[in-house]
């Protein structure tokens, strides 16, 4: 039995490939719902700080106080407003996985490309340095190159950075499958005949039909990272004081789990909502860019 279209779920026939995804996207309720409170998310991380009226690192006089109009999330045991602390936990944790996740689907996109194209003794050189990186113990290996930027200052950028070199190996081995099957179509031939040089065919001919996976890619790398930044710093290696993320808010309130709670699940909850917020996206991102949209037929 052919499953029933609703007029608002089919898109126009002229639509572009892109307007076809966008319209996907929308009609997965759910993924637009959770890009928007990722963005409010976002928003209330990266300005609002600016605007509370407690800085992350001010003292104030109260110690140890619960939830209350005047510290919606409490205070720690120093005197630290707990709002002010989530929201630049909030940013910090933000930024690493963002960085993280540009750098390492940039670089594992750039190496399955070069691989699946030129093949030769290209490919397995790459690939088994691919896999040389895949079989290396990246929770050792993160909690080592952690360790010797603990204490520097600024440190989440290099944090990002270790994550991001750890990561993109299996962007690499997606890309190099994608652009091994492109490369024989009748499209990329045609423009190789015309004299298209390897850089043109690469960036405007593969890369663009490449480019639906390797953003879904990248947005569960966001969330990838800021998990693996939660635990470093759950382990006492992340971001190093006097700023804070999210996962040493949360390391910082395990001990007052049961006697502060508010130390500890306020954080717990925004790295939980956006996480969760960002595999959602992805999870739309995935069925929209789908090119056989065998999914959304009974949408």
């Amino acid at each position: 039995m052919t499953d029933i279209l609703h007029a608002g779920d089919v898109p126009p026939p002229t639509s572009t490939r892109w307007q076809v995804a966008v319209h996907r996207f929308t009609i997965n309720r759910l993924a637009p719902a959770s890009l928007v409170v990722l963005a409010l998310v976002a928003l209330a991380a990266l300005v609002g700080g600016r605007f509370w009226r407690y800085g992350y690192s001010e003292i104030t006089p109260e110690f140890s106080t619960p939830p209350s109009w005047t510290h919606p999330m409490g205070t720690d045991g120093v005197g630290h407003d707990g709002l002010a602390q989530v929201l630049r936990g909030a940013q910090k944790s933000l930024q690493v996985g963002l960085l993280a996740a540009l750098v390492s689907t940039t670089l594992g996109a750039i190496v399955g490309m070069v691989a699946g194209y030129y093949r030769g003794w290209v490919d397995p050189v790459l690939m088994r340095f691919t896999d040389l990186i895949l079989t290396i113990p990246g929770i050792a290996i993160l909690i080592v190159m952690a360790g010797r930027v603990r204490g520097t200052r600024g440190n989440w950028w290099a944090i990002a950075l270790i994550v991001a070199v750890l990561s993109w190996p299996g962007t690499a081995r997606m890309v190099r499958a994608m652009v091994l099957s492109l490369r024989e179509k009748e499209f990329v031939e045609a423009t190789r005949a015309i004299g298209a040089g390897t850089w043109r065919i690469m960036v405007h001919h593969l890369l663009p039909h490449a480019a639906g996976p390797i953003i879904v890619r990248a947005t569960f790398a966001v969330g990838g990272a800021i998990f693996a930044e939660t635990g470093l710093s759950y382990l006492g290696l992340g971001i190093s004081p006097p700023d804070t993320s999210l996962g040493s808010l949360v390391g910082a309130g395990q001990t007052a789990a049961t006697t502060r709670p508010w130390l500890f699940y306020f954080p717990g909850l925004f790295i939980a909502l956006i996480v969760l917020s960002v595999n959602l996206v992805g999870d739309g991102l995935r069925d929209a860019l789908d090119p056989r949209g065998d999914r959304h037929a009974g949408r």
